[in-house]
């Protein structure tokens, strides 16, 4: 049963519900034990940061920024802040100091926590330039505070002021008037063509959204949640909350470089991710099968054609499939399948949510195969995640992103653009009355810049409006699309692709290198860095034909003719990528413009 009241309250609640039961799992910074914290621990907590908050004068509505990676301690906070109607501002663990500078001053900011040696030395060297940060409370007790900084304090100290619940009555109180009206957060979009914008998120909004996300995912009190994701992002941070209106156990992954190894040795039965993590799984996957006997390659090979069969050609269709066909996939699935859930640590999987980007055909089909439940949806920031996803049970068409969600009103424009109107939708953006004026229809309805269409009540994605490139010949293309398709090749990491206003598509492909580097010493090819490796014309021959597979379903015009593979990562230092690793085309054209030009010379 679900517990959807005011955010102020919610661990409160949910505590008299399940008392000593446990609630968060985690690894405390720098620590490889598991441990955990009861509804009760976690209350007495939130309540005992909530009156330390007050004692050092934070207001109703004031802004209180978090710049951590996810921990327990930032859940704390969240919930401590809605406790006394604060707002928080979550930055990701990611941020430059120029994102830090303008969030904190943008936002006003005076009360700045962060998470460990990275995220303090980088507000440490800001606290100049932003004249409204007075105190930075650090969540890791090994971060090295510097003997010159009065107003930093170590978070074990900071909750002192909270010890007996001195202010506790003005808690009561100020939860007594918390209002659905009441600014929850302010999330700032890392934006891949310009400045951060602040999606302003009220406590009615979530309410909205746990309330429509509640009849339609189906997350329970049995559940274990891995927190994956940032918190910063609002699919994880409204996955997060809405798995704790459900009762469900939580584990805080710290660092997302570990999550396999958390899945291991965790065992959740739901995680929200995004794409490119099911594409790694299946270029692991399958990658491990290439390196096996053949015997036993046939065998992986006739059990996914077995699962598509019964999941994707019967079940996603929402037929029953025949009777043998059933058998021997049960068969399958309890000894070929379960061993590579094992291997993941997904013994128990229940479902998981999957957004943020287009999702390949390859890897939907893939997964579903294997007998893992993935539930693709859209949403955005300014939608509070979720407009639309597949329900579990039910039939789904590989390729859609699932049904709209109840309470939203989905409309097509003429130009082929998502329009969003419901409780769940922003009322606008910080401190910018013109974009978020821009923003909405003159009926009111919320500009997505996402093209698309329905079908049959399922919500089908084409491109980013302002994303769709148009070559000399006149041809539409859309990139992101092309970059779905590829990036399932086991050898690339990163593409991107390059078209606009040229006579070709051509490409950006960043590769995995351990894995090209193992492929040139088994086929005895020589090389001294990653600069001759990239530029070798056996390897790149070798890479041609990879693509010119995968593309074999795209129109001539759409194909891949040229590429360059880069020596090195794209990288969020020098502004190519986002928080969210998306890829800001505009940077990557402008510092990689000699190897573009290179590749239309003739």
């Amino acid at each position: 049963m679900q517990t959807n009241c005011h955010m102020s309250v919610l661990v409160h609640e949910q505590a008299k519900k399940y008392g000593d039961r446990e609630m968060l799992i985690y690894q405390d910074f720098g620590g490889r034990e598991w441990k955990s914290l009861s509804w009760n621990q976690v209350s007495a907590i939130v309540k005992q940061v909530s009156n330390a908050m007050l004692n050092i004068g934070v207001k109703p509505q004031e802004n209180i920024g978090i710049f951590s990676q996810n921990s327990v301690q930032y859940i704390e906070c969240d919930f401590a802040a809605w406790g006394i109607r604060a707002v928080t501002i979550p930055f990701y663990a990611t941020s430059s100091e120029q994102q830090i500078q303008f969030m904190v001053n943008d936002a006003k900011v005076r009360i700045l926590f962060v998470g460990e040696q990275e995220q303090y030395d980088k507000a440490r060297r800001v606290v100049s330039m932003c004249p409204t940060l007075e105190r930075i409370i650090v969540y890791d007790p090994h971060v090295r505070i510097s003997t010159h900084d009065p107003n930093s304090i170590y978070f074990h100290d900071f909750i002192k002021l909270g010890e007996n619940l001195p202010r506790q009555t003005e808690v009561d109180q100020l939860q007594k008037e918390a209002s659905f009206e009441d600014i929850a957060n302010i999330l700032y979009t890392s934006g891949t063509t310009g400045d951060s914008k602040g999606v302003i998120l009220t406590h009615g909004q979530f309410h909205a959204a746990f309330e429509a996300n509640g009849k339609c995912v189906p997350v329970n009190e049995h559940d274990r949640v891995m927190n994956f994701l940032p918190y910063t992002h609002i699919f994880e941070r409204g996955w997060a909350i809405l798995a704790i209106t459900k009762g469900a156990t939580m584990i805080v992954n710290t660092h997302p470089q570990d999550v396999q190894q958390s899945m291991r040795e965790t065992h959740p039965t739901c995680m929200s991710a995004v794409p490119r993590f099911w594409e790694k799984v299946y270029m692991g996957v399958m990658d491990k099968i290439d390196h096996s006997s053949a015997m036993q390659r046939k065998l992986f090979k006739h059990a996914l054609s077995v699962g598509r069969k019964h999941n994707i050609e019967y079940l996603s269709l929402g037929k029953k499939p025949p009777i043998a066909l059933h058998l021997e996939y049960e068969l399958l699935n309890s000894t070929v399948f379960s061993l590579v859930r094992k291997e993941l640590g997904l013994e128990n999987a229940h479902f998981f949510p999957t957004a943020g980007a287009a999702v390949s055909a390859y890897v939907e089909e893939f997964v579903h195969s294997i007998g893992i439940n993935m539930i693709v949806g859209y949403g955005l920031t300014e939608s509070l995640a979720t407009v639309s996803c597949d329900h579990l049970g039910e039939p789904y068409t590989v390729g859609s992103v699932g049904i709209p969600i109840e309470g939203i009103d989905i409309k097509i424009s003429e130009e082929g653009e998502i329009l969003l109107k419901g409780p769940t939708i922003t009322i606008g953006y910080y401190n910018r009355e013109d974009l978020t004026k821009q923003s909405f229809t003159a009926d009111g309805y919320f500009r997505t810049g996402d093209a698309g269409y329905l079908k049959d009540g399922e919500l089908f994605l084409k491109e980013r409006i302002k994303d769709l490139f148009k070559t000399s010949n006149g041809k539409y293309i859309a990139p992101q699309m092309i970059e779905s398709k590829l990036l399932v090749d086991k050898y690339i990491d990163q593409i991107c692709i390059i078209a606009d206003q040229r006579k070709f598509v051509s490409a950006l492909i960043v590769p995995v290198y351990p894995l090209l580097e193992e492929y040139a010493q088994k086929n005895g090819i020589i090389f001294k860095d990653r600069e001759q490796l990239c530029q070798d014309q056996h390897i790149i021959t070798m890479m041609q034909e990879r693509i010119d597979t995968l593309q074999q379903q795209l129109a001539h015009y759409e194909k891949v003719k040229r590429f360059t593979l880069l020596p090195h990562h794209l990288s969020m230092e020098k502004g190519e990528l986002t928080n969210t690793l998306k890829i800001r085309r505009r940077v990557l054209y402008e510092n990689y413009k000699a190897q573009i030009d290179k590749m239309y010379l003739d």
